[in-house]
């Protein structure tokens, strides 16, 4: 199947809540592999369907031995236990920050065939499980960060090759009625 162009912080799709998938049909099959092909080409542990431009609840993951989808998913908390760590994302490249998650999540949702599923995990499937549902929200990890954190990450977002050309400086001659007096 073809991999798909992941789309890049700052696109609107990302921020945008995904739709409860209704059809378990030839479409969601393909979607799931485009998505699983293109998160093995990019190297990630998961992507969102979000991510390639499609608005539906649908996330693939490979990650801790673990790998699969999940469509329509929600996550719970197996208890009060935290992890703070490293995380990144495909649709911000190259960068990534230290991220609190909680550190044993199970998920549930459907397959594409329709079948439900139940994933529980820890550590780094619990991280991806809680990231690429976030993005089905419209949320993305760097909304996570503490204030100070967040701050530096949006402006180190900004300073990265990938991030959209810089705007234009428009030098703006003084209107006359302000100009220098004669």
């Amino acid at each position: 199947m073809p991999i798909q162009p992941v789309r890049l912080f700052g696109d609107p799709v990302l921020r945008t809540r995904a739709t409860e998938v209704t059809d378990f049909d030839a479409e969601l099959r393909k979607l799931v592999t485009d998505l699983t092909d293109t998160m093995h080409d990019e190297g990630g542990a998961g992507l969102a369907a979000p991510q390639i431009g499609v608005g539906k609840r649908v996330f693939v993951f490979d990650c801790d031995g673990f790998s699969g989808h999940l469509i329509n998913p929600t996550w719970e908390a197996i208890g009060d236990e935290e992890q703070f760590g490293p995380e990144g994302c495909l649709s911000i490249p190259g960068l990534g920050w230290d991220c609190r998650r909680k550190l044993t999540v199970v998920a549930r949702g459907w397959n594409m065939h329709g079948e439900p599923q139940v994933i529980e995990g820890s550590q780094l499937l619990a991280r991806c499980i809680q990231h690429e549902t976030d993005h089905l929200d419209g949320v993305l990890f760097v909304d996570r960060l503490d204030a100070d954190l967040r701050r530096q990450a949006m402006r180190e977002i900004r300073e990265a090759d990938w991030f959209g050309e810089p705007e234009p400086v428009v030098k703006v001659s003084p209107h006359p009625m302000f100009g220098k007096a004669r």
